[in-house]
């Protein structure tokens, strides 16, 4: 698994763009808010977790259409799936790699930005909390997306209708999380989500990967 993760890596590292682009995304979607909303710090401060939390689910779909695709192409799907890992381990590794390089950078850049929408420095903690169980949601359900429409025809268009009602959740108790007075339950109403997709996501994925490969 090491061996496959740190392959993963390397190909996102010289697919960057990819990763840029969702970024880039993330930063220029938030920016643009205070532009419609206009500069009052009170309005950008109570909807800035939202803002945050929008566009970073919206940014992690970015990626997911090349998160089988490529492999599932010129055959390496195939030759993964008979290297002596499970199927399921093989979503595992594709969500962690999706994870480091879209989620955790994700969640880096969400600091800086929640400040820029004015929200107060001693919410920022709570918010990056938030989203730390949060993306990592956001990858195990959009790995089980992309592997579901592997192979369909217009699967760009068939992954964010199924990724996003999955992800709804997650945004409902994220948001609430980082703007209640008392968090405490919508922060284990994530974890509990967590606890339930780690092993339920990648097995789900790896029976798709399994039925797109046959």
């Amino acid at each position: 698994m090491r061996g496959m993760l740190a392959r993963e890596l390397r190909l996102a590292w010289r697919q960057s763009a990819d990763t840029a682009a969702a970024l880039l995304f993330f930063v220029i979607a938030a920016t643009l808010f205070p532009f419609a909303l206009g500069p009052d710090p009170h309005v950008l401060s109570v909807i800035a977790p939202g803002i945050i939390w929008v566009c970073a689910l919206l940014a992690a779909l970015l990626p997911l259409e090349r998160l089988f695709g490529a492999d599932f192409e010129d055959g390496t799907l195939d030759l993964l799936l008979l290297s002596g890992l499970t199927a399921g381990g093989v979503a595992a590794v594709k969500t962690t790699a999706h994870w480091l390089t879209t989620g955790l950078p994700l969640l880096i850049i969400a600091a800086p930005l929640s400040v820029m929408l004015r929200m107060p420095a001693e919410q920022v903690p709570l918010l990056l909390l938030t989203l730390l169980p949060g993306t990592l949601l956001l990858s195990l359900l959009g790995t089980m997306a992309a592997s579901i429409t592997l192979g369909a025809r217009r699967s760009a268009v068939l992954m964010p209708l199924i990724t996003l009602p999955l992800m709804i959740p997650t945004l409902i108790f994220g948001c609430a999380a980082a703007t209640a007075p008392h968090p405490q339950a919508a922060l284990l109403m994530l974890a509990a989500m967590l606890v339930m997709a780690l092993p339920l996501a990648p097995l789900a994925a790896g029976a798709a990967l399994r039925a797109a490969a046959e």
